[in-house]
């Protein structure tokens, strides 16, 4: 029999550090799991945890087992069914796979290992290794950030942030200025005393006074405290403004009457992971949404993932309702812009070209990263050949087309998969 002792110190939250443990190591799975839940969910599920299955086999674990040692010898019977070499059939029901054959009265198993993860795991797994592409520090905020930097010493402060070094520097100067000289003149005075004493017929009243100085001289000297309220010295920090990255993102869906309603529930799936990764990972990020079809029109969250209105389709006036928001609020020089588009390919023929005009003079070279989905069974049209000519040209414009509801996950981080230094 052998024993195994734990002494790690069993502190406070080891389950909590076993869980993360847990799904480390299994997070191939896991992830798996979570992409394939998102084609699952409804709109309004989409950032839910998770409830996660793991097939037995995969979580085994290596088992410690007493070794049988020792010499042993063992005697194994022979058969009088089988020589050497002949082939042994399957057993019935072997190859029909399940629910073929006769059922059996005996044996055991184990269901699937399934366990729940929590919201906050649910997305740092659904977003990992995902970032705004291009990004870079502008202009200080409006929202100003702040870093805490060393700036000298001063005179006033909390315990927590004495300097006890220049303290006691400071309570040395002070006490060499404060009795310096006192300490100066009692080593002349015992000096005088003891030459006075080893005389023969000194005056006994000359002895008496100096012995009165120098007693004096050590009380006033004792009297100068070893360290004072003016001594203390104290860190002193300061703070001052931290360049920040700010960005906007404009999100652009098409809401014509070509867009049917499976199509506009993929867009919104897509627009609902990129609003939950902009929100979790950049706090100071602003999102801008423009809803079009005929006409493009500025919208909040609300309207933009449930209102019903619906029409023609013309895409440049979501590009040009984009731009003239963009020159009026968010200044290239000042703000890191993003731009992401889904629609079904559908444009009024004559409008494509001016669409790739708008991108290509007015919008891309002001832009960090604009991504277009098309959403659509169909053969592509000419916006997509507008599109697809401009990503020949520019490096800061990805194109991509979403067939399935089971395409939306692994387009959006083929878009925003972190890029290499």
């Amino acid at each position: 029999m052998a024993n195994f002792i734990d002494r790690r110190l069993n502190a406070k939250g080891k389950s909590t550090v076993n869980r993360q443990r847990f799904i480390e190591r299994y997070k191939k799975q896991i992830k798996k799991a979570v992409s394939d839940a998102v084609t699952r969910r409804s709109v309004t599920d989409i950032d839910k945890g998770e409830e996660i299955s793991i097939p037995t086999r995969d979580i085994s674990e290596p088992l410690f087992r007493q070794g049988q040692g020792g010499k042993r010898n063992r005697v194994h019977p022979g058969n009088d069914q089988f020589n050497r070499g002949d082939q042994i059939k399957r057993p019935n029901g072997g190859q029909g796979g399940a629910g073929q054959g006769d059922a059996s009265d005996s044996g055991e198993g184990n269901d699937d290992f399934v366990f729940n993860i929590s919201k906050d795991e649910y997305l740092e797994l659904l977003f990992e290794d995902l970032a705004l592409p291009n990004l870079q520090n502008n202009r200080l905020n409006k929202l100003v950030e702040y870093q805490t930097y060393r700036a000298g010493f001063t005179n006033d402060g909390v315990p927590a942030n004495i300097n006890i070094v220049r303290s006691l520097r400071s309570s040395l100067a002070r006490r060499i200025a404060m009795s310096g000289n006192k300490k100066r003149t009692l080593k002349l005075l015992e000096v005088e005393l003891e030459q006075l004493q080893n005389t023969p017929g000194s005056k006994a009243e000359k002895i008496i006074a100096l012995k009165e100085q120098i007693e004096l001289l050590k009380k006033q000297i004792a009297k100068v405290p070893f360290i004072d309220t003016f001594d203390l010295r104290f860190n002193n920090y300061s703070k001052r403004e931290k360049p920040s990255s700010q960005a906007v993102m404009f999100c652009l869906m098409d809401v014509s009457g070509s867009m049917d309603q499976a199509t506009k529930d993929i867009a919104k799936r897509f627009y609902i992971l990129l609003y939950l990764f902009l929100t979790r990972s950049y706090k100071n990020l602003e999102v801008v949404y423009i809803r079009h079809h005929t006409q493009a029109k500025e919208v909040d969250e609300h309207e933009f993932f449930y209102s019903q209105e619906t029409g023609g389709t013309i895409v440049s006036s979501a590009l040009k309702l984009m731009n003239e928001i963009q020159q009026a609020r968010y200044p290239e020089n000042e703000w890191n812009i993003y731009a992401a588009q889904a629609s079904d390919g559908d444009n009024w023929a004559d409008d494509s070209p001016h669409c790739h005009d708008l991108l290509a003079n007015h919008i891309l070279p002001k832009v960090r990263y604009f991504s277009y989905i098309e959403i659509t069974h169909r053969a592509h049209q000419t916006l997509w050949n507008q599109y697809q000519d401009l990503q020949q040209q520019f490096d800061n414009i990805a194109v991509q087309h979403i067939r399935e509801a089971e395409d939306i996950y692994p387009v959006f981080r083929e878009l925003f998969k972190k890029q290499a230094v």
